[in-house]
């Protein structure tokens, strides 16, 4: 029998012997040592993201001959991302012997911004707890010191508050161990003759190995847990490069392990402790179990587990059809709600509503493997859905698709469209030209849609143009220091947040990741 557990108004049915098979399935972590490269400091200038940079003062081997005091402090900087556990601090005291307690506060980056202002001044609405700090007493001297929580970083700074007037302390060495379940082994190198696009394909790989963790988690430093529509893209690019087959087996079945009492899948899970269901259901995520499913058995020729969770995948479609009205269209109301995009401005009927036609196609194609009883139905749902979309969502004299009571264009109903494949190739192909050319005012916010674009020019054959897209939004964001691509960026307000604070936000995170999969997949 199944357990029960309560969340909030939702109920959770734990399916044991799914999540056993998913147990089975986690993997081993690789742990690399790491030394940082340089003292830095930070500067302000106007002309970096977020008006800060990073200023090399010289190699961090020099570390060991400086002394500290209080009010003292000093930045490494370990030349790339890391995601892992500062293993060995090594302290030693100089001078006379400690006769107090040293006080230390280390502060961990991913950019310079996290150095340079303090984390008392955010004030976002996400909790400053994902602010990555450690505060602490050292006792006994010398002495190493390990820090047991995972940090997402590539600059630290360590601060003196407090040691005696009689002492000093040195850093002899500062090692971080990194953690990641990513095997860099099984990459075929990309060797391309454009030094951009070679350059994109090795940051995303960078990007997707330190967010593969026990699971794709969506970004290491927050928010640390496995979302269905980041684990989506990162199966993608995954495929496309690490090729870990079981990891995306695995996070399937989390999510098959604990849908709630109406078969809906959440939107994410927790899985540090107990595997804990999320209390947040998005309609496109729960919808985008189908197409993950598929895509998994489509590299792996995993029969069995396709045929295993097709009944749940099925599910995700008949919630999703009781969101329709008598015109079999996504209702625009406040009875289900949808990512998309970071935009609160988006209306998200209209590219909800290409979601859904995009993914059915897929959920047939299961059927007609698996399910064949419900191809016919699912078919017939589908050219509803379709017509009605015609009927009703596109706007002759616009030329676009338009979304909700105001009638909303937004890129993202374009993009989502196109990808359904409501219209046929070149009417498509016209629709993504017409989107370029006009810039309607709802734009694109992350990089999550941004490759939803992509891929949608990639599909009417528009390949230099999706490659110069690639370039101005991922490339630009090289340009501006990424090492590993970010959750949000905004070539136009680059200091971006939906969250209040560029502080908090992820500069390292899943969804960013699948230019090397856009690359490889499509031979850009």
């Amino acid at each position: 029998m199944a357990n029960i557990q309560v969340i909030k108004d939702h109920t959770i049915i734990r399916n044991e012997a799914f999540i056993a098979i998913a147990e089975q399935l986690k993997p081993e972590l690789i742990s690399t040592e790491v030394h940082p490269v340089h003292l830095i400091d930070v500067i302000s200038d106007a002309s970096a993201v977020h008006g800060w940079r990073a200023n090399v003062l010289e190699p961090a081997e020099e570390l060991r001959h400086k002394s500290f005091g209080k009010g003292d402090q000093f930045i490494l900087d370990y030349g790339t991302h890391l995601v892992g556990y500062l293993d060995e601090i090594h302290i030693r005291p100089v001078g006379s012997p400690p006769d107090a307690p040293l006080h230390l506060k280390i502060t961990f980056g991913e950019m310079p911004i996290e150095m340079a202002e303090p984390f008392s001044s955010y004030e976002g609405w996400i909790s400053s707890s994902w602010l990555q700090e450690a505060v602490f007493h050292v006792d006994i001297l010398p002495g190493v010191i390990t820090l047991p929580r995972r940090y997402s970083f590539r600059y630290v700074k360590i601060e003196v508050i407090a040691a005696s007037q009689k002492y000093r302390v040195s850093f002899d060495k500062i090692v971080c161990r990194t953690v990641t379940s990513a095997d860099v082994s099984k990459i075929t190198p990309l060797k391309h003759s454009d030094e951009l696009i070679q350059k994109m394909d090795e940051v995303s790989i960078k990007t997707l190995q330190d967010c593969m963790q026990l699971v794709f988690e969506d970004g290491p430093k927050r928010d640390r847990r496995l979302w269905l529509g980041d684990l989506r893209l990162q199966a993608l690019a995954n495929y496309e490069t690490f090729k870990n087959y079981d990891l995306v087996k695995r996070n399937l079945y989390l999510f098959a392990g604990v849908p709630n009492d109406n078969g809906q899948i959440t939107a994410n899970v927790f899985t540090f402790a107990d595997l804990i269901a999320d209390d947040t259901y998005l309609l496109d995520y729960s919808i985008f179990f189908v197409t993950t499913l598929y895509d998994y058995y489509a590299v792996s020729q995993d029969l069995e587990t396709l045929t295993e969770l097709w009944p749940l995948a099925l599910r995700q479609f008949e919630i999703a059809f009781g969101y329709l009205d008598e015109s079999h269209l996504v209702r625009d109301s406040n009875s289900w709600y949808s990512f998309i995009d970071w935009n609160q401005e988006l209306n998200k009927q209209a590219p909800t509503q290409g979601v859904l036609i995009y993914a059915l196609r897929i959920a047939i194609q299961i059927a007609e493997i698996v399910g064949r009883d419900t191809v016919e139905r699912l078919k017939q749902q589908l050219d509803l859905i379709v017509e009605s979309t015609k009927e009703h969502l596109w706007d002759e004299a616009a030329g676009f698709f338009i979304s909700g009571v105001d009638r909303q264009v937004s890129w993202a109903s374009q993009i989502w469209m196109v990808l359904a494949e409501v219209w046929e190739p070149q009417k498509n192909k016209e629709l993504l030209t017409r989107l370029l050319e006009v810039k309607p005012d709802v734009g694109v916010t992350t990089p999550y849609l941004y490759h939803h674009l992509v891929e949608a020019l990639i599909l009417v054959g528009e390949t230099e143009v999706a490659i110069n897209q690639m370039k101005a939004y991922w490339g630009e964001m090289i340009k501006d220091g990424a090492d590993t691509f970010w959750e949000l960026y905004d070539p136009n307000n680059k200091s971006f947040s939906p969250y209040g604070n560029p502080m908090i936000n992820s500069y390292c995170h899943a969804w960013s990741c699948t230019p090397t999969y856009l690359i490889r997949k499509y031979n850009l």
